[in-house]
């Protein structure tokens, strides 16, 4: 049965790709490219899916907002 899951791309100061996945917790890998974060990162949600067992939390994606803190 195919699942889906928000993934959170960001890039570093390095120029590495980060995703994150906030309904997995500690779901997390990076890449040079798109092409290969997206393999690693269902490679990772795999993985934690086979650590954590159990249905994960079911989150509904709502947005992201950048906020500026002086």
């Amino acid at each position: 049965m195919a699942r889906e899951f928000d993934v959170v791309i960001e890039r570093d100061s390095e120029g590495y790709l980060i995703a994150s996945v906030p309904g997995l917790a500690g779901c997390h890998t990076q890449a040079k490219s798109l092409d290969e974060l997206m393999e690693r990162v269902k490679e990772a949600i795999a993985l934690c899916l086979e650590v954590e067992g159990d249905e994960p939390e079911s989150l509904e994606f709502v947005g992201i907002q950048r906020l500026r803190v002086a």
